[in-house]
């Protein structure tokens, strides 16, 4: 059964968003013509990366199987089978933009059957708003549509402000491949089509509510965008044409596992209608979702309620047939105030859709509505679909299907109040280390015990980079989390574990973006040994190598200005995914855990962060005051 986990680990282990470290933005310049100047993606050297596996696997194995693989790598090093594999993978990077991307698009997404809606695609959170009906609704729509297209001249004009990290530009590849693009499901294989760079341009986006789909022509004629009244002029038209709630929910059979949807979709297209329909959805800028209202809940929770929503839309009852879930964008806009995005990840990390909500968004909080004239425009196209008894029993189990993966999904949102990355900063400890040791504190303290942690980390620093992961369980993270646990140890020496922990952590953050990380590297090697050997070395199929790749903790900081919070569903399905946001005086975390695992309780993780970190707050004020 291990072996399915790990499978599923290996898999998407890479799809989780990067973690965002605010990079310095400078004067727009044309930001593709910056690509050709980008480094490639390093090999880092063999040696290097095998001593730092062994040195991930000490907290999180047993000693014996630490001197078992100790050995496995010693003939992987010596035997002559890791050089030649390394010297291929040197000579791939040679011959290539990026030696990974390609592999990375292949194994981490499109070869990944789990169904995107949970397992794969992330939600974000955006604040609540303080619309409660149709009209409010609408208003907030037409302005997210507008300021969306704002940045979409950006993209057209190549005027996107360039990134910088410690000096230097980031690749902006990504921000290029969000607009106007698709996932394309396949019977084993999916295939992402991007179709911003074609020679026609695409002057729609698709809206859906109550299940049926518009398209929404958001240009007039001599290449203008529609204005805000304008285009909440075409929203009314849209509201009033799909009043009907009986209509199928074609958009639910998207939530299936791949390969059931890959066979459906065929089936689906059949039809000429339907393709067309498909056609139109697949070649839209983005989609907006007008979402019913959904069940009140408390205050308290209704961050976490609102997180299910973005991740699935509530189930077949609800809005999770309101979606297209292969849709890059998907913007939702629920009647009640509720608020956010899903994305489909194959395309793009973390950073560039962040950096379109906090653009969208400041562009909404100053942008005054200006009246204008109110010139005749066409009603937007209501897409059809013809539903053949095949494509209605394809539904119905899909609607099956979805409210079992709503029902196992255990989601909290810790809108944490206390204090915010101020409080680490002002002790000259890095507010992402601090919030990482406190995510292991609260499960060492769940658990007994350590476990491999991911945490994602970007390498837009070379061309077309995607992800690397950052192993957040060390041997210094170790001490100090057991540290904290003995009743015998001063807070003095707490504290000085945690200062080490902390700059381990660093550390290894810095290797990470600048490709000298363990996991990417493993992977590669991987890869090439299934192409080119007869069998698979031995340092892979270890016991130690399945206990590493088997993230219990898939966590990544996605820092935005807006104060908001993305959240993703675990990486396995004995684990939690966690998601954070460090805002100066406060935090926002997501935390997601399966129902169906009896181990995992996503309000105990939560109430263990919370915690966590209010503890290590005290251990860092209490030295600090014995020390005056």
């Amino acid at each position: 059964m291990l072996g399915v986990f790990v499978k599923a680990a290996l898999r998407r282990g890479i799809v989780k968003p990067c973690r965002l470290v605010r990079p310095v933005i400078q004067i727009p310049e044309r930001s593709m013509m910056h690509q050709e100047g980008l480094p490639k993606l390093p090999v880092p050297p063999l040696k290097q990366t095998l001593e730092r596996y062994l040195t991930a696997l000490e907290p999180i194995v047993s000693e014996e199987e630490l001197e078992y693989t100790r050995q496995l790598v010693k003939e992987f090093l010596e035997g002559g089978v890791g050089s030649r594999l390394q010297k291929s993978l040197e000579r791939r990077a040679s011959k290539t933009d990026n030696w990974l991307s390609e592999w990375w698009m292949q194994s981490a997404y499109l070869d990944c059957r789990m169904p995107l809606a949970v397992y794969t695609s992330p939600g974000v959170i955006l604040p609540r708003m303080h619309f409660r009906d149709r009209q409010g609704q609408m208003r907030f729509a037409a302005k997210l549509i507008a300021g969306v297209l704002d940045f979409k001249k950006m993209i057209d004009t190549d005027t996107l402000p360039i990134e910088y990290l410690s000096g230097k530009p980031l690749c902006m590849d990504q921000y290029y491949k969000i607009l106007s693009s698709c996932r394309i499901p396949g019977p084993k294989r999916d295939t992402v089509v991007n179709y911003h760079s074609g020679n026609t341009p695409i002057t729609h986006i698709t809206v859906v509510h109550n299940f049926q789909f518009f398209v929404l022509d958001v240009y007039h004629s001599d290449g203008t965008p529609l204005t805000v009244d304008q285009i909440y002029m075409q929203l009314e038209k849209i509201w009033n044409s799909s009043l009907q709630t009986n209509k199928e929910p074609i958009g639910i059979l998207t939530s299936q596992h791949r390969n059931t949807w890959g066979k459906a979709y065929n089936n689906l297209i059949k039809d000429k209608t339907n393709k067309e329909s498909v056609r139109a959805i697949q070649k839209g800028i983005f989609t907006v979702c007008l979402d019913a209202p959904m069940p009140r809940v408390s205050d308290e929770l209704y961050p976490s309620r609102v997180a299910a929503q973005m991740l699935h839309g509530g189930g077949a009852r609800w809005n999770s047939g309101n979606r297209w879930f292969d849709k890059t964008l998907q913007f939702i806009v629920g009647e009640d105030g509720t608020c956010g995005l899903m994305y489909e990840h194959a395309p793009a990390e973390g950073p560039p859709v962040v950096f379109l909500i906090d653009f969208v968004v400041k562009l909404m909080q100053r942008a005054e509505i200006v009246r204008t004239p109110m010139v005749p425009l066409p009603m937007p196209q209501k897409l059809r679909f013809n539903i053949t008894p095949e494509v209605k029993r394809d539904i119905e189990s899909a609607k099956q299907n979805m409210n079992i993966m709503v029902h196992d999904l255990d989601v909290r949102t810790l809108m944490f109040s206390h204090f915010g990355k101020s409080v680490p900063k002002k002790h000259k400890l890095s507010p992402d280390a601090f919030v990482q040791m406190a995510l292991q504190l609260a499960y060492f303290r769940m658990y007994n015990i350590c476990c491999s942690t991911h945490e994602s980390a970007s390498l837009r620093m070379f061309k077309y980079g995607r992800t690397d992961v950052v192993r957040a369980t060390t041997t210094d993270s170790f001490k100090f989390v057991e540290a904290m646990q003995d009743p015998t140890k001063q807070n003095t020496e707490r504290l000085a574990l945690l200062q080490e922990a902390a700059k381990t952590h660093k550390n290894n953050t810095y290797d990470a973006v600048h490709g000298q990380a363990i996991d990417r590297h493993l992977l590669g090697l991987k890869m090439l040994s299934i192409g080119e050997l007869t069998s698979m070395p031995e340092i892979f199929m270890d016991t130690s190598f399945a206990v590493a790749e088997h993230f219990h903790l898939s966590t990544s900081q996605v820092g935005s200005k807006t104060d908001c919070v993305m959240c993703f569903g675990p990486m396995v399905p004995d684990g939690y995914g966690v998601c954070y946001n460090p805002m100066d005086e406060h935090i926002n975390i997501a935390i997601t855990a399966f129902n169906s695992c009896d181990e995992t309780n996503a309000a105990k993780f939560a109430r263990a962060v919370e915690d966590a970190l209010l503890d290590m707050r005290a251990l860092l004020e209490d030295t600090a005051t014995a020390e005056q």
